[in-house]
């Protein structure tokens, strides 16, 4: 999934503490730009404004500090990816169940799959 280099600066400039440099966004793992482009997406489908993202984005934050999150900066995009779903949910574009049954089948389906082979879902990656 591409960034699109103007929607990115525009949720850098709305959404605070997004970690940065001077060209935009910067990310630690793939999974992190996957999970901010995955929510630049649903915000460019209408799905939430960067307000109320912003917003959600802080409570999951908050709640994350009261459970012990230090807070230190390496735990952010795992806030970013638990909006995202929390979201997700809101807004009844799928269930959690549903969130957490593909959550799994990735997770088997990454178990299978060798270090630097694509991963591929299979239909008995989503058997319980």
């Amino acid at each position: 999934m591409a960034l699109d280099p103007q929607a990115a600066r525009e949720a850098a400039g709305a959404v605070p503490g997004i970690p940065r440099d001077a060209k935009g966004p910067v990310f630690r793992e793939p999974w992190e730009a996957q999970a901010f482009a995955m929510a630049l997406a649903l915000h460019a489908r209408g799905l939430f404004t960067w307000t109320e993202w912003a917003a959600a984005l802080a409570d999951e934050i908050a709640r994350a500090q009261a459970a012990g999150d230090p807070d230190t900066g390496e735990t952010y995009y795992r806030h970013w990816l638990a909006t995202l779903e929390r979201l997700i949910a809101a807004k009844g574009v799928a269930s959690v169940n549903t969130l957490h049954r593909y959550r799994d089948a990735w997770d088997h389906a990454a178990d299978r799959t060798p270090h630097g082979a694509p991963i591929v879902l299979r239909p008995e990656d989503f058997a319980a």
